[in-house]
């Protein structure tokens, strides 16, 4: 069944419903998508989780484009609709091409194809390999493996909580997606 069509048993948190103590983080990042609206109903989990939000987000070693590509692939690999909306649009932003957006659910080639590899090996054994670390070193350099592994990391957890409670495709991405689908 279609979650847009479910009702969420943990649904986003309204403005007038929102914690005091953390107030703060409303008017920022968490109150401008429904995964942090969601996550407001564990208000400590939130406000811990914002100084990671902020790296991995924001200041990651692996630079925007391949963050997004990483986050890309994590979503497909987990199945999180809402992810991969919010990045298919995030990516876009970016200026990455939906032929590149798309080919991140199959086994694109090159640098993205070693991004899915190690995404992927990330899932399946939950570890990188020796030869995908040793093509990662050279390609990305250590700091940016790190970033990679932690953001396959927030993202999954993020996708647990996402696909748990049923949370809605922020309205503006579903709007943008359902125009101009990837």
């Amino acid at each position: 069944m279609n979650s847009a069509l479910r009702k969420s048993p943990c649904p986003p948190m309204s403005d007038e419903a929102w914690p005091a103590e953390i107030a703060d983080l409303r008017a920022g990042f968490a109150g401008a998508l429904n995964v942090y609206r969601t996550m407001a109903h564990h208000s400590a989990l939130l406000k811990a989780w914002a100084p990671l939000r902020q790296h991995i987000v924001n200041d990651s070693a692996l630079g925007a484009v391949r963050s997004e590509l990483v986050i890309l692939r994590a979503a497909h690999c987990m199945g999180s609709a809402y992810e991969w909306a919010h990045h298919v649009s995030r990516a876009r932003a970016l200026g990455i091409p939906d032929t590149r957006i798309r080919a991140m659910r199959g086994m694109p080639d090159g640098e993205d194809g070693l991004i899915a590899q190690a995404v992927d090996a990330l899932f399946d054994e939950q570890r990188l390999p020796l030869h995908i670390l040793t093509a990662l070193q050279a390609t990305i350099g250590k700091e940016a493996i790190f970033d990679l592994m932690a953001t396959v990391g927030f993202y999954s957890v993020l996708g647990f909580i996402l696909m748990t409670f049923d949370t809605p495709i922020d309205e503006y991405v579903a709007r943008e997606l359902e125009q101009n689908p990837a």
